[in-house]
């Protein structure tokens, strides 16, 4: 029986060694795929990646490549086994200034190559949808978002956080729907997500007519953020254990929570209650929760799962 266990022993260890080796392997290459101009993004915790905008000389504002960079990033890690939470922060003095304006080439050129107004108007839609369809790659990414803030956030970065699923700020940490100071109105997703977060219609529309700044005492206040932290450093270590724990737990059930919130959110209860029976007539056959099942009937340790 000795010999049994020490075969058994080593042949366990050998897959241990073997899954570790793969696992570095996987990392190197993830690391090569998401390469991205204007974001840092890199595997900090087993299952968790954590995502930087990386401008700090330019304040992290946001312009066109950025853009694009994030709703690529976003529909990766969406896809990528390896990664079953995501922290989101900025590199630098501040999270981010929002739209880069001395990047206008974007908006500017409808208007120098097209003379006909609905030619112009259709050259700007598309940008503008471009736009919105990368800050919606955060809420329809089916692994959990955390935002961790410091310092301004402004215009485009509050379309950001909004489209998270969890936000936590630095007490430093302010915002600011400015869009209304430029002649505009916001265009891609703080006007339709930014009143069913805090809950009140009346703040909402009080934050997006002044484009008065909102400060982190408030933000905590009124559950825009749900933790306020000393510094940026405290703040993106708190998303990283967070997003940590989030991680060890079945990513089955994790990411069939996060798609039965937002289809909930925009349906009624019964459909939402249809919704997740739909869904969990099959998940509740998946081996996670045998597993977890199991663990819980004889107090055993959390079981560890596989990727999904």
């Amino acid at each position: 029986m000795s010999i049994l266990r020490k075969i058994s022993g080593q042949g366990i260890a050998a897959m241990k060694k073997t899954d570790l080796l793969l696992r570095a392997r996987n990392c190197s290459n993830i690391s090569k795929e998401l390469n991205f101009e204007t974001l840092s993004v890199k595997e900090t915790r087993p299952f968790v990646f954590h995502v930087e905008l990386n401008r700090p000389e330019k304040l992290n504002a946001m312009n066109r490549a950025m853009w694009c960079d994030i709703g690529k990033c976003f529909t990766a890690l969406g896809d990528n086994p390896d990664c079953r939470v995501i922290v989101l922060s900025g590199a630098g003095k501040i999270f981010t200034a929002g739209l880069d304006f001395s990047d206008s080439s974007s908006l500017t050129s409808a208007f120098e190559e097209h003379a006909d107004v609905a030619r112009r108007c259709n050259a700007l839609r598309k940008t503008i949808k471009l736009y919105q369809d990368s800050i919606t790659s955060l809420e329809v990414c089916p692994k959990p978002v955390i935002s961790a803030i410091h310092s301004a956030c402004v215009g485009g970065g509050v379309d950001l956080v909004v489209a998270a699923d969890i936000r936590l700020c630095s007490s430093d940490a302010w915002f600011q729907v400015k869009e209304v100071d430029i002649g505009m109105a916001a265009d891609v997703g703080t006007l339709q997500r930014l009143p069913r977060v805090v809950g009140s219609d009346s703040l909402a529309r009080e934050l997006c007519y002044t484009a008065r700044k909102m400060l982190a005492p408030e933000a905590k206040e009124c559950g825009f953020v749900s933790r306020v932290c000393d510094s940026r450093e405290s703040v993106v270590n708190a998303a990283i254990t967070m997003a940590t724990e989030i991680a060890s737990k079945s990513p089955v059930a994790v990411q069939l929570t996060k798609r039965s919130i937002v289809y909930s959110r925009d349906h009624s209860v019964q459909e939402g209650l249809d919704h997740i029976l739909d869904w969990n007539m099959t998940m509740l056959q998946s081996e996670d929760f045998m597993k977890a099942m199991m663990a819980q009937a004889t107090k055993s340790p959390p079981p560890a799962f596989s990727k999904l």
